[in-house]
């Protein structure tokens, strides 16, 4: 069990997406082909697949930046296509995979534009304002760069920033789309750690792509397999996270341990797999295996 997993309760979801089918253009194969998901406050849900499986297009259409050709959203129970532009923005907040630096901002101001939602049209800050944005600050490690250009920064700095940003916003929903590309190996695990502290302490709902399967593993409630726009499964990550799943999701044999002294799973990539398709979780047509444990593995 993660630490996100502890204190979850049996609430309304913050976010849900019902036999959503998504499409870019009207004549355009479905990226998206009839996907249910729902996420609590306080849960972390880990979107896993290949290039092209559908993720971004997920959280495109969770933000509201896609609309879904048929199934519904709903926010917090409230359908998404009846709220305003204005009150999405308030309850959703979506780092996309890539965006351009805020040229000529200071990171601060960066961060303070995530405030917009809940200002009138002169950006006054007020002083829920600044208190939002010192926090966001200080959660993404950015205090010692506050005062720098944006664009001076590297790829890891302006991922937090945009992270922050987010937070500052103080929503009810956070998608993150690969929040840990360019990031450094203790960026990476404090940014874990941050997603497990929104979960539990700010109640967030939390809905990331990943291709991170121990970092997947560390954080999620649930975790959520896709593959040409469908889910493959989704359930706790020890009950999705096996060799057959992995295989049918990624045409990829992956060994599934244990790691002895912490517990955790831990993933190691054996190669390609031929010809994979998925049947059933409890396939066996694969070298691919699962080891209880390992002393020696890593983390």
């Amino acid at each position: 069990m993660t630490e996100a997993r502890k204190d979850v309760a049996t609430e309304p979801a913050a976010i849900e997406l019902d036999h959503v089918t998504a499409r870019y253009g009207t004549d355009g194969p479905a990226a998206l082909d009839s996907v249910s998901l729902a996420v609590r406050p306080g849960e972390v849900a880990a979107l896993l697949g290949a290039n092209g499986a559908g993720k971004s297009t997920l959280l495109r259409v969770a933000a509201g930046l896609l609309a879904p050709a048929s199934g519904a959203v709903r926010i917090a129970g409230r359908a998404a296509a009846t709220l305003e532009r204005r009150t999405v923005a308030r309850e959703v907040a979506f780092v996309p995979q890539s965006e351009q630096a805020a040229a000529g901002f200071a990171v601060r101001d960066v961060v303070a534009m995530g405030r917009a939602p809940h200002q009138s049209g002169w950006m006054r800050e007020r002083p829920e304002d600044r208190a939002a944005i010192d926090e966001a600050i200080a959660r993404c490690d950015l205090a010692a760069v506050a005062s720098r250009a944006v664009e001076t920064l590297s790829g890891g700095e302006q991922r937090r920033v945009a992270v922050a940003r987010a937070l500052a916003a103080r929503p009810r929903v956070l998608l993150l789309d690969e929040p840990g590309a360019f990031l450094d190996v203790r960026h990476r695990l404090e940014q874990s750690d941050l997603l497990v502290d929104l979960a539990r302490r700010d109640r967030l709902a939390c809905v990331v792509s990943m291709h991170d399967l121990d970092a997947a593993a560390r954080v999620a409630n649930q975790v959520v397999l896709l593959r040409d726009g469908r889910i493959v499964a989704a359930g706790p990550p020890a009950e999705v996270m096996t060799p057959a799943l992995l295989r049918a999701t990624f045409d990829a044999d992956v060994e599934v341990g244990t790691h002895a002294a912490s517990g955790r799973l831990y993933f190691v990539p054996l190669g390609a797999s031929a010809g994979a398709s998925f049947t059933a979780p409890g396939e066996s047509a694969s070298p691919a295996r699962r080891r209880p444990s390992s002393p020696s593995a890593p983390r």
